[in-house]
């Protein structure tokens, strides 16, 4: 099968396109044919620097859609040649990809298989963020940053459904803050000076929820950007700093709180809080109730191609690895 293999950690040019054997499952495991992978900035972190890579050389990918090739023994809740999306900890950039069952999911009817591989990741994580961890409430404004990526453009949606308060956005451009401004947002913020911005459209208040992904420096600049009793959600580190360390010193002032977010963290920890919490926002996808657009797709073999692009942060929604025909 085809698949793309890294054994060094580097620049895209790392992620190189190899012939391998087909992967059969184990025990409690799904075989999937793949037709779409999904793109993700954990996977760019991973061939950069390992992250998460138990070892070299590695296939990258989190998330795809397909059709069940094979089922392992005990998996009885699935059959063969039944459309899936499935989340997993490696190996998606492959034209068969093997998955726990207990993160394989049905396709719900009406989704194509092109949608469906939005839905395992970005989904589960901005619900997690809005609702689970974030516990947003009517009335209450909350600020993304990073509201154009795909975990941005659900997160806005969720947060407007909740009720009548202001949702904010961060982006790095006009262009993103167009985008942002079609999914959910009242205002959207360009460039590096987000936290006079807000201050001007908050009369200085804050916000009471705030989703970070970008860690280090940043997460202490959101702390001083919430209202009393304000929370932050931060859900990644993209700024590759050193963790910012905090207490009880930064947190009683105001009555703010933080907590963390990681799903790959929650798959190992909590599968079964994992499914239940995936089912919850698939759901609203298949009612139509948020939307995550594709914007950009490119072959298994432009994996290197799409690294690029989204290491460029010009991109906007959900990017697509097109693996086989849906």
């Amino acid at each position: 099968m085809r698949a793309i293999q890294v054994t060094e950690y580097g620049g895209p040019e790392v992620l190189r396109p190899v012939e391998a054997e087909v992967p059969e499952p184990g025990p409690g495991e799904v075989a999937v044919d793949v037709a779409y992978a999904g793109v993700n900035f954990a996977e760019i972190r991973a061939r950069r620097t390992g992250y998460r890579v138990p070892s070299l050389p590695f296939r990258p990918g989190l998330e795809v859609s397909g059709r069940v090739r094979a089922l392992g023994d005990g998996v009885t809740d699935l059959d063969v040649g039944q459309e899936v999306a499935a989340f997993i900890s490696h190996g998606g950039y492959a034209e068969v990809a093997v998955a726990p069952a207990a993160q394989v999911f049905p396709v719900p009817a009406g989704l194509s298989l092109r949608t469906a591989a939005t839905l395992p990741t970005v989904l589960p994580t901005a619900h997690a963020l809005v609702h689970e961890l974030g516990r947003l409430r009517a009335g209450e404004s909350v600020l993304v940053q990073g509201a154009a990526g795909g975990v941005g453009t659900v997160a806005g949606q969720l947060a407007k459904r909740v009720g009548d308060g202001a949702v904010y956005g961060v982006v790095s451009s006009t262009a993103k803050a167009d985008f942002a401004l079609k999914h959910g947002y009242d205002q959207v913020f360009v460039g590096d000076d987000w936290e006079s911005q807000l201050a001007g459209a908050t009369d200085g208040r804050g916000v009471d929820l705030l989703l970070d992904p970008i860690g280090g420096e940043q997460l202490r600049r959101s702390l001083d950007s919430l209202a009393p009793f304000g929370r932050v959600v931060n859900f990644g580190n993209t700024s590759d700093e050193a963790p910012w360390q905090f207490g009880a010193a930064e947190l009683a002032p105001g009555a703010r709180s933080v907590a963390f977010f990681s799903i790959l963290t929650l798959a190992v920890t909590e599968p079964k809080a994992l499914r239940e919490l995936s089912e919850r926002a698939f759901r609203l996808v298949a009612d139509g109730d948020v939307e995550l657009p594709v914007t950009a797709e490119l072959s298994l073999a432009e994996a290197a191609e799409a690294h690029r692009l989204m290491e460029s942060r010009t991109t906007t929604g959900k990017l697509l690895l097109r693996v086989a025909l849906d």
